[in-house]
């Protein structure tokens, strides 16, 4: 399946602390990196991909793809969610976030399957209470309002633009396959558990 009114993201953004100022997309896991492990599970998905990176150097292996800029440096995430969806003609974009190795076709393509069916301008995923914000689908209508939220220089968090606009969440089984699938690796110890 090729979805092509949707374009898949990966925000591979900046340096982590935790991993001594190395971007986390490039963690290796099993001989792996965390980028090629997304990318090889998105390109069976997706029509185009974007990487949203300040440091396209690190990712030169992936020029196929298009490779973007923040246009509002030091926004995090948001900021990256912006520049995908200024760079894109599709319809939507689904964001996933460079640290997550493990994702899960049949899930991903679950949640695009009901984006298609509810009219929401974002889509997230949810177990139990708890919601994934970088493994959601942003409808391209998106982009004015939050241009607007971020020139504003309002709280950067993604739950907090969320107040702004209708989304929507979709519900996933808390079980040992969903938990993995949404897994973030965000310290040294995390590639050990796995």
């Amino acid at each position: 399946m090729l979805c092509k009114s949707i374009s898949g993201v990966v925000l591979a953004g900046g340096a982590n602390k935790r991993f001594n100022g190395s971007i986390k997309a490039n963690i290796m896991i099993d001989g792996t990196t965390i980028i090629s492990r997304i990318i090889g599970t998105l390109s069976g998905i997706f029509d185009k991909i974007i990487i949203v990176t300040n440091t396209p150097e690190e990712f030169e292996e992936f020029k196929k793809y298009k490779i973007v800029k923040d246009v509002f440096e030091k926004a995090g995430p948001l900021g990256g969610i912006h520049a995908a969806l200024k760079a894109s003609s599709e319809e939507a974009l689904f964001v996933f976030a460079g640290d997550m190795p493990f994702l899960n076709k049949g899930l991903i393509i679950k949640q695009i399957e009901y984006y298609r069916n509810h009219k929401y301008d974002i889509l997230i995923p949810m177990i139990n209470e708890n919601i994934e914000p970088l493994h959601g689908i942003y409808d391209l209508s998106v982009n004015i309002t939050l241009e607007e939220y971020l020139k504003a220089d309002h709280n950067k968090a993604v739950r907090e633009f969320f107040k702004l606009v209708k989304v929507g969440y979709i519900q996933f089984e808390d079980s040992e396959e969903t938990r993995k699938a949404f897994t973030n690796i965000n310290s040294p110890s995390d590639i050990v558990f796995y």
